[in-house]
Formats: C-alpha cells, structure tokens, sequence
C-alpha cells in the first residue's frame, strides 16, 4: 500500500472515528467531508442548539500531538468555511463553533486516545 493511500485511510479511520465519539456525546452528524470553492470541513454537526464545524487530525505516532496541526491560519479557514456553511438557503443560521478531534492510534492500531476540544478559538 503506498503512503499517501495508507495515510488517507487513517484519516478515513480517524473521522469516522471522531463520529463515533461525537454521537456518543450527544452530537448530531449533518455532514461529512462537506466541500465548497474554500475548501472542506471534516464533519458538520449539531450539539443541540449549536452548529459545530469540527477538524479531525489523526495520528499514529507519538512524536507529535494532533493539536499541533491547529494552527491559527486553519482556525481561520474553518470560520470562512462555517460561513459558507451556515449561508445555504437550507440553513436556519444559530450559534456556531470550531471544535476540534484530535485521535491518537495506539501501537495494537485497533484503539485510540480520542480528545475533543469545543470551541476553538471564540465562539459566534
């Protein structure tokens, strides 16, 4: 398996992985994967009221945390992206968030320690 496949299998591992997590948490998936001309969000839920755009990162090595992929120009893209989002005709705009999932595979592959963060920078 090449490197770029096994990397977005991972990724594809990690995402439905943060969904799991996120409705076992009470969240409600609207959207995956959701893509617009700025680019894509991870996953698009409700947490009862609010909207929460949620960036998933998956590791499987423990040299570096997922969190150190949010950086402040992603944080950014994502508040465009939510925009873009919450513009749709079909959207009754509320309030919104960045969260934030970030998945560290342990060394069996089969489990992960799973961290969600709510609201990264500030809430809309």
């Amino acid at each position: 398996m090449s490197r770029r496949k096994s990397k977005q299998n991972l990724g594809a591992w990690g995402e439905a992985r943060a969904c799991r997590e996120l409705e076992r948490r009470g969240y409600v998936i609207l959207d995956r994967n959701w893509r617009c001309a700025q680019g894509e969000v991870d996953i698009v839920a409700r947490d009862g009221p609010t909207y929460a755009f949620v960036e998933v990162k998956t590791r499987r090595t423990h040299l570096e945390s997922p969190l150190h992929a949010m950086r402040p120009a992603k944080v950014g893209r994502l508040v465009r992206l939510a925009e873009s989002y919450l513009a749709q005709d079909s959207v009754q705009p509320g309030s919104w968030r960045i969260d934030w999932v970030g998945i560290q595979v342990t060394s069996d592959s089969e489990q992960a320690d799973v961290t969600v963060i709510q609201g990264i920078g500030a809430d809309v």
